[in-house]
């Protein structure tokens, strides 16, 4: 190998105590070659045979046909479709899962950025066809994930604030509200505070000093404005790209990977703090023509004169070193441009990985690159452009639509009447069944026609890929259902297992994609976002993307940087149509078993899932979305039966209360009644009857004295009467208390003839 200069060691690019020399990244490059040129036979040899060129080319020969049927291109266009649709049949490619619940609100922002980004900032469809086809034209897809980011300058009105110390009590809790709810919650403080608050709180971050802002004008200022910031997915061409020989089949153990790639002068002018040495690079040998080991499209015609757009060739080395000389690894950077070194740092990226995924479409132990269909259906297109070359010669050498005459059989004047198709003289012994020959292509054997189905049969075998023409068939299982079930399902899982593989790839991509996207998204961004979106918002989301919807006819949310950091379980959504086929049978058995009793919304729930595994997502959106209209009849007929309903209840309410003062008043009765028999019993209500006369007695024996003494005196002869009396009373109350039946009162006339009052008994 000839002396390399290294111009760019003559000026260190960085501070490391120990940058690593062209030298020895070169030496790398070189031991990867081997490895890297032996898979590259390989893939030339694929590429060969899927388009039957180069060395799969059947060789010709004069007279004989050269056909070659195109099998392995074939199986691979039948299968390009197949793998394809799973990915580009929903809008959302990607599901994100929290870790813990702590991650959930940060895991649904991932998911819906991931998905607007595989929408609006790249091309999609294009990417998954060359995904697909790269995987399985080439039995591997190489993809590099980077990132983009483009600003100008431009000018902008700013407010410029001073700042005066607080004073006021009531200004100063403010101040305390404000940053407790920037530390507690920082996206709620920056999307509801004022903006003279948000400068305060920032201030006080700054100097450690509570103040309070008051805007006192504008100024222009030079600001950079972001005008592309996203992720970028490329596939790499497999030619251009080495990896370290001794990763044992796993990249993530590599510990150096090597890519080549296209560039100009004017196209690394444009990222000035990343590439220097740019004036020490010869640009003039560093073409692509002149790299032979880099593969490219640029024609030897194509090649521009000027330096800023002449085309070279630069190597891009994604690795670890002993940049500090103490033993340890650190991952880094370094890009080469013939025996310049033009970029020298760390490894950018957040994960402090090598940005490559490598997806194998039929994995190889312990290899890192696999292997593609061409390697299993070689034979069998070989066989197959036999027999078809074959055939073609049997047909093509036969003197096909031409007559054959013996001679003698005509003279010349029935010579000419024959080919004038007029009716024409033969000679005698000379009979034209006998000796008029017609010629046709010859019939093929059945051999070759059984040889040609035989070896399509096991192309599909081995691929797994069902022909639309026939194709396999259960008869090797039985020609019965569960046979011809049991090809499909082999068919649908092999296909499966491919779409896995694939599914796992994107599903790293995803994982890259969300580490840069917390580490080199703007603060804010803007995110337009489709209904199976909006069902995972927050209410609050909800509500802002509603309102920017009534506005512009489309849905917008905010997603702020910080709420997209967190460990996530990520999934990739992909379902083939077998699968999906099998879901809405089962969906619509559910539907049937649910009966129509059931919650009309339950079905419209299902219905709607059925509708995406159909790929309906309109009909799915308004099945979920559908709000049925009542009937007014009904809904007053329903009315009225719930009116019914309460009268019914405060009837049965009132009868419960008449029934309980009846139950109370039957009680009281049962006891009266009881208490009666008691005092019978005991003689309480006897002795409460003659404490009654006894009081009735007292209290006329009071009446009598009190009109006595009120009454004017008169002749002596009436005195005995007060004393009789008096000595009744007396006698009464005496026989009161022995129990004995008194006489009846003597009448009061004695005194006057005033007949006897009853008197009220005193206390």
């Amino acid at each position: 190998m000839e002396q390399i200069h290294d111009p760019g060691q003559i000026q260190k690019l960085t501070d490391w105590a120990k940058e690593p020399t062209l030298q020895q990244l070169v030496a790398d490059l070189e031991m990867a070659k081997p490895a890297h040129d032996n898979q590259m036979l390989k893939i030339r040899r694929w590429r060969d045979l899927a388009t039957v060129t180069g060395t799969a080319s059947p060789k010709k020969v004069k007279g004989r046909s050269s056909v070659q049927p195109k099998l392995i291109r074939r199986q691979a266009e039948w299968r390009y479709s197949a793998l394809t649709e799973p990915f580009l049949g929903s809008n959302r490619v990607f599901t994100v899962k929290p870790s813990s619940w702590e991650d959930e609100n940060a895991a649904k922002q991932s998911q819906l950025v991931l998905n607007w980004q595989f929408r609006t900032k790249m091309n999609r469809v294009k990417f998954i066809d060359d995904y697909v086809r790269s995987t399985v034209d080439e039995g591997t897809a190489i993809v590099r994930v980077g990132w983009c980011r483009k600003t100008v300058k431009v000018s902008k009105e700013v407010p410029v604030y001073e700042h005066y110390e607080i004073t006021d009590e009531q200004q100063f809790e403010q101040f305390q509200a404000a940053l407790t709810m920037a530390q507690e919650n920082p996206q709620a403080f920056e999307e509801t505070a004022p903006d003279e608050l948000k400068e305060a709180v920032s201030f006080y971050e700054e100097s450690n000093q509570a103040t309070y802002a008051i805007k006192v004008r504008t100024e222009k200022v030079m600001v950079d404005k972001v005008v592309e910031n996203r992720p970028t997915i490329d596939l790499i061409d497999p030619q251009n790209f080495y990896l370290d020989p001794t990763c044992n089949g796993d990249i993530n153990k590599a510990l150096f990977a090597i890519i080549s790639f296209e560039t100009n002068k004017a196209e690394l002018l444009k990222s000035p703090g990343r590439y220097k040495n740019l004036d020490q690079v010869n640009w003039e040998t560093a073409t692509p023509l002149t790299t032979p080991d880099h593969a490219t499209k640029t024609n030897e015609n194509a090649q521009f004169s000027d330096i800023l757009r002449k085309k070279v060739v630069a190597y891009e080395y994604w690795g670890y070193a002993d940049i500090k000389g103490n033993g340890e690894l650190v991952p880094v950077v370094v890009t080469w441009i013939g025996t310049t070194i033009i970029r020298m740092e760390l490894n950018p990226f957040p994960d402090k990985k090598l940005p490559f995924i490598l997806v194998p479409y039929l994995p190889v132990k312990r290899e890192a690159f696999g292997e593609s269909d061409a390697e299993l259906l070689e034979d069998n297109q070989k066989i197959l452009g036999a027999l078809v070359r074959g055939m073609i010669d049997l047909m093509g050498r036969s003197a096909n639509a031409q007559r054959g005459t013996a001679k003698g059989m005509l003279d010349p004047l029935n010579k000419r009447k024959y080919d004038a198709g007029e009716d024409y003289e033969f000679n005698p012994g000379m009979n034209p069944t006998n000796h008029l020959i017609e010629h046709k292509f010859p019939e093929l054997p059945q051999s070759a026609l059984q040889m040609v189905t035989l070896q399509n049969a096991e192309a599909e075998a081995l691929t797994g890929v069902k022909s639309f023409s026939g194709g396999m068939s259960g008869e090797a299982y039985g020609d019965v259902a569960a046979g011809i079930k049991g090809v499909l399902d082999a068919a649908a899982k092999r296909e499966m297992a491919i779409l896995r593989r694939l599914a796992q790839g994107m599903m790293e991509i995803g994982q890259k994609l969300i580490s840069m996207n917390a580490a080199f998204l703007s603060e804010k961004e803007t995110v337009r976002i489709t209904n199976m979106d909006f069902v995972q918002l927050s209410p609050s989301q909800q509500e802002g993307a509603q309102e920017a919807s009534d506005k512009t006819g489309d849905m917008f949310v905010t997603v702020n940087r910080e709420d997209l950091a967190g460990n996530f379980d990520l999934e990739v959504d992909i379902s083939t149509a077998e699968v999906d086929n099998a879901k809405a049978q089962d969906l619509g058995f559910i539907l049937q078993t649910l009966g129509p009793n059931e919650d009309p919304s339950m079905r419209r729930m299902i219905l709607a899932e059925i509708c995406d595994l159909k790929r309906m997502p309109a009909l799915a959106h308004q099945l979920r979305t559908y709000q049925p209209q009542p009937d007014p009849l009904a809904e007053q007929a329903k009315q009225l039966e719930l009116k019914k309903l309460e009268l019914e209840c405060m009837e049965l309410e009132s009868q419960i209360e008449l029934n309980r003062a009846k139950a109370a008043e039957a009680q009281s009765k049962k006891d009266k009644t009881d208490l009666d028999y008691v005092e019978q019993e005991t003689g309480t209500k006897h002795a409460r009857e003659l404490d009654k006369q006894g009081a009735q007695a007292r209290a006329n024996q009071d009446l009598v004295i009190t009109k006595a003494l009120t009454t004017p005196n008169k002749p002596e002869e009436k005195k005995p009467d007060i004393e009789a009396a008096v000595g009744y009373n007396e006698i009464t109350e005496r026989r009161a208390r022995d129990n004995t039946v008194l006489p009846p009162a003597p009448p009061v006339d004695t005194f006057d003839q005033t007949p006897a009052l009853e008197a009220p008994i005193l206390a």
